[in-house]
């Protein structure tokens, strides 16, 4: 059974792979930020969400901003060297690695998820679909999360609540658009070698349809 999660929020940042230095969005939310904004708010390790539809109930807007970030990280080579008794520092002065960097943001972003989970074979024996059923209508109903659920960036909060009524209208009903191919999600069948995956997003009447879509690696 599909449960609807109403989110929305000031702005959002889903940024592309292909635009690395500075952040460009996509149009809107992809699979695999939703199934970890269904993680937040309900996380266990007997069962694996999975996104089923996604409605786009707001325009698409965009706007510029700017954001302080650092420009380098903790190399994973420091770290092996301090723990073999190297001298590398294990810190970054944000004084001297800070710079500004554009954004090209969404704004104003209003969208229905339909997904739905399986078990998985960590689940217990006393776990079943419809105790986690139960779990997430509850946690939805009293606004629980583990931590607050975000859009792209943690300073991009997304507010939440469980969707009952009936299907939502889009502002893109009678309209056709192809969104080109976006992530759809990461493989991680073999931890030493993770891959992402892609899809060719079509939104039909405002709602982007997963049930039924071809994957590329």
């Amino acid at each position: 059974m599909a449960i609807q999660v109403e989110v929305w929020g000031e702005y959002a940042c889903f940024s592309r792979p292909e635009l690395k230095v500075e952040r460009v969005s996509y149009d809107v939310i992809t699979p695999s930020a939703a199934r970890g904004l269904m993680e937040c708010l309900f996380w266990h390790p007997g069962l694996r969400w999975w996104i089923d539809r996604i409605h786009v109930l707001n325009p698409i807007r965009f706007t510029n901003i700017r954001r302080n970030e650092v420009k380098s990280k903790i190399l994973a080579s420091s770290i092996r060297s301090v723990m073999m008794g190297g001298q590398s520092p294990l810190y970054l002065n944000r004084a001297e690695e800070i710079q500004q960097r554009a954004a090209l943001v969404l704004r104003d972003v209003h969208y229905i998820i339909e997904a739905h989970f399986d078990m998985t074979e960590q689940a217990n024996e006393s776990d079943n679909p419809g105790k986690f059923q139960d779990i997430v209508k509850r946690r939805l109903a009293n606004g629980q999360c583990y931590h607050q659920p975000y859009f792209g960036c943690r300073e991009f909060p997304a507010f939440f609540r469980r969707y009952t009524g009936t299907p939502p209208v889009s502002c893109y009903a009678g309209e056709k658009r192809d969104l080109g191919y976006m992530l759809y999600d990461f493989d991680y069948s073999d931890p030493q070698d993770i891959q992402p995956m892609f899809f060719r997003a079509v939104m039909d009447g405002g709602v982007i349809d997963l049930t039924d879509c071809e994957v590329v690696r």
